[in-house]
């Protein structure tokens, strides 16, 4: 039974609830790309499935790249002059810019001012800003704030520390009968921000879990990582297990209301890409396939020309292209338990066109075998089944050693579980024999 078949058969509503749950449990934490909220977050993972955490120290080189400073935050706020906090970290960790330095002064509004980011057009909305490779500090906040701020002395504090220290990403790799490897990637670094990208890091793990109780054809490394050094550094770190890796999806944005988006590999034609869009024409109502581009997630650095991996990214509102992108507005309320099941559904049914992609040879070749009196043919002349009828038909047709299931599937417009369905009882038969992984056609 197939991972779709799987999901099909657990109620939709169950598991939108524990992947939202699992978000939730991770919203309040105050990640960034190193620092004790990346290893919170870990931490949280590990108590579902058994990932492996690596510490890579600062300064240690990765390509063009070197491991920043460790940073870590307990407090920040500014003070009006009555001693209130009118911004205040506790409530919500966007207010402070990820990675700013140290700070504690007094300081005019003037003064203040240029350490100060909102979003005019959207002034309720705190955004979220960085500044990882470039020491400096400020504050996020709603516009309405500013806007309250009265010409006044401010007390400014940023609680943190920029120290030598430690990246830290964390892997899970389950073997299967290959050493071929499916990549899974997603980013963990973001601080309270829903769908980007709490969503991934809740359908990746659930994934992964689901994917480590079955036997499987291929083996799996999915990666939780930093975005852009964290990819930079595991793909530095492992040239063994790059050398294996023959599909990979980077997951992210995964639990708002928008339809899917398929964004291809560098290489464009590649299994991972063909299985994607097929599965997403046939089980999305709404979905679009997106040709590749250099920026986005970390897709861009398994697609570099030096590694030209076959990997796609799967998501559902584009990066940049929702107003809630990098705000306050996506938050728990932004993403919906639904959407979270039938992205892990459509993460499954991917999976499952690789995990049975093989390539079969007809065993009766010279015309059609009589498959009335094998039981597998409509006996009555009724409709009802023609499409399981169509799938044998074309399954027979096709395997001749050089076409793929996913192949037959596109050909036939016709939904690859069908066919998958069609090849095995074909061949419980006696009218397929399967190619070996490997095999020439």
């Amino acid at each position: 039974m197939g991972l779709l078949n799987e999901f099909d058969q657990t109620p939709a509503a169950d598991i939108g609830r524990e992947l939202y749950s699992f978000a939730e449990e991770l919203f309040p934490i105050c990640r960034s790309i190193t620092g004790s909220g990346i290893r919170q977050t870990l931490s949280v993972i590990q108590e579902r499935i058994p990932i492996e955490t690596v510490e890579v120290p600062t300064g240690t080189a990765a390509f063009d790249w070197t491991i920043p400073t460790e940073w870590n935050i307990r407090d920040a706020y500014i003070k009006s002059p009555n001693g209130k906090r009118v911004v205040d970290f506790q409530k919500n960790n966007l207010h402070v810019v990820n990675y700013s330095v140290p700070v504690h002064a007094t300081m005019s509004l003037s003064e203040l001012r240029p350490h100060l980011f909102t979003i005019p057009d959207h002034p309720e909305w705190i955004p979220y800003r960085t500044s990882y490779y470039q020491e400096n500090w400020g504050f996020c906040l709603s516009h309405n704030q500013l806007l309250a701020l009265t010409d006044s002395n401010y007390e400014v504090r940023i609680d943190s520390t920029l120290a030598n220290g430690h990246l830290t990403y964390g892997e899970f790799y389950i073997p299967g009968e290959l050493a071929d490897e499916v990549l899974i990637s997603c980013h963990a670094c973001h601080p309270s921000l829903a769908n980007d990208n709490l969503s991934g890091l809740a359908v990746a793990t659930f994934l992964a879990g689901r994917l480590s109780q079955r036997r499987l054809r291929y083996s799996y490394r999915f990666l939780f990582i930093p975005g852009t050094i964290g990819a930079i550094t595991w793909l530095a770190r492992n040239g063994k297990a790059v050398s294996q890796i023959r599909h990979g999806l980077v997951l992210t944005c995964l639990g708002d209301s928008g339809g899917f988006h398929y964004k291809k590999s560098r290489r464009g034609k590649t299994e991972i890409d063909r299985a994607a869009a097929h599965v997403l024409r046939h089980l999305s109502e709404s979905s679009e396939i997106l040709e590749f581009s250099p920026d986005g997630y970390d897709e861009r650095q398994y697609c570099s020309p030096g590694f030209n991996l076959p990997v796609g990214c799967l998501m559902r509102s584009v990066w940049g292209k929702f107003p809630e992108y990098h705000t306050s507005a996506d938050n728990l309320d932004f993403i919906r338990p639904d959407k979270l099941a039938e992205s892990l559904r459509v993460c499954g049914a991917i999976l499952d066109v690789l995990e049975n992609n093989r390539r079969y040879c007809n065993q009766s070749p010279f015309c059609e075998p009589q498959l009335g009196r094998r039981g597998l043919y409509r006996s009555t002349g009724s409709p009802a089944d023609g499409g399981e009828l169509s799938a044998r038909l074309w399954v027979l047709n096709l395997s001749d050693g050089n076409h793929s299931l996913l192949d037959i599937a596109e050909r036939a417009d016709l939904p690859f579980p069908l066919i998958s369905d069609a090849a095995e009882l074909l061949h419980q038969n006696g009218l397929l024999s399967v190619v070996p992984d490997g095999a020439a056609g």
